[in-house]
């Protein structure tokens, strides 16, 4: 049963962050694990930092217009 618990939490967290992915919401997760991984020197940002400056780099290109 613990491994099928595992599996089970595993396609969850894949469903969550496709989700996130296809409204348009970063994974703040990949993100720590990427930082960790490749950048261990610098400073992870916060979930609140992170999430402002990926909100500002999606509608910046746009210049706030709506279609």
């Amino acid at each position: 049963m613990p491994a099928l618990r595992e599996l089970l939490r595993a396609a969850w967290r894949r469903a969550v962050q496709m989700a996130r992915l296809s409204i348009g919401v970063p994974d703040y997760d990949t993100y720590v694990a990427h930082m960790r991984r490749h950048h261990p020197e610098r400073e992870v940002m916060s979930y609140a930092r992170f999430f402002d400056e990926r909100m500002r780099a999606r509608y910046r290109a746009g210049g706030g217009r709506c279609c």
